[in-house]
């Protein structure tokens, strides 16, 4: 009897231990990045939303007008669905679907998105015009794709996810993400100049903060163009918290986007990884 006694207590303890752990696990979400802009809602899985935000950000950093990230974000949406693929027809891989045999690069290259990126966009300046022809166009004089007409049918998408990206629609970019280990601010430092170039930035241990001076317009366009890059990022790189703007997104309730923040500077993105 007393043996029995020892299994039924074995058995109830372990019921509790699971249904503890159970409860103690928060539920994993479903991961994906979204930009919401002028009635359209361009959602994309995270890899998408981290390399359309670093062709924002490279756009930026070679003083190239939005059009550009639409054109780039575009032809990377037909080409490898904004996915770096090391595959594709015959010699194509990566973002662009770049050939080597083509003089894009070597595979190597071509598979780097900061490498690729700025080949598409030192083809993309040689075009005439192109930011005064349709993006559809543009896009196929810098591909040469057999499908000369494809490219129309990502417009919406990166018209939307281009003006967020690039700080013309502020708060409207976010990813929801499931929080895993603590990140390096100094990792994330360094990821926002290889993508931006040199801005000024200040490091205090797990925090950093981005000041920004200038026209108010152009400080708040800067500002969103940083914030929705680091949260586009912020899987990838372990950020648990972005702000700007009496706006704060965090990792923990990225479920809920850019809340309210009146604590938060209007001129200081800040980032913390802790």
């Amino acid at each position: 009897m007393r043996f029995r006694w020892f299994v039924v207590l074995g058995l109830v303890a372990s019921v509790v231990l699971v249904g503890s752990t159970l409860r103690d696990r928060a539920p994993l979400r479903a991961e994906y990045c979204v930009a919401n802009v002028n009635g359209v809602r361009a959602q994309v899985d995270l890899e998408q939303g981290r390399w359309s935000s670093l062709m924002a950000a490279i756009a930026q950093r070679r003083g190239l007008p939005p059009r550009a990230t639409t054109i780039a974000i575009a032809t990377a949406f037909q080409e490898s669905r904004i996915h770096n693929i090391d595959y594709g027809d015959r010699d194509s891989v990566g973002l662009f679907q770049q050939r080597p045999s083509q003089g894009w690069g070597s595979i190597a290259e071509i598979m780097d998105p900061h490498y690729s990126t700025g080949a598409f966009y030192d083809a993309l300046e040689k075009v005439d015009d192109y930011t005064g022809m349709k993006i559809n166009d543009a896009a196929q004089l810098v591909q040469r794709s057999g499908h000369p007409g494809a490219y129309a049918q990502h417009e919406n998408y990166a018209r939307a996810l281009a003006s967020a990206l690039r700080g013309y629609s502020p708060a409207r970019f976010s990813c929801q993400i499931n929080p895993g280990g603590v990140g390096s601010t100094t990792k994330v430092v360094q990821d926002v100049e290889k993508s931006f170039g040199d801005i000024a930035v200040e490091q205090d241990g797990d925090d950093a903060r981005y000041p920004l001076t200038g026209r108010s317009a152009d400080v708040r366009a800067r500002g969103w163009a940083i914030a929705h890059y680091l949260v586009g990022n912020a899987s990838e790189l372990g950020i648990s918290e972005v702000s700007f703007a009496r706006r704060t997104w965090k990792a923990s309730s990225s479920d809920r986007g850019w809340v309210k923040d009146p604590d938060v500077p209007r001129t200081e993105v800040r980032v913390s990884t802790n």
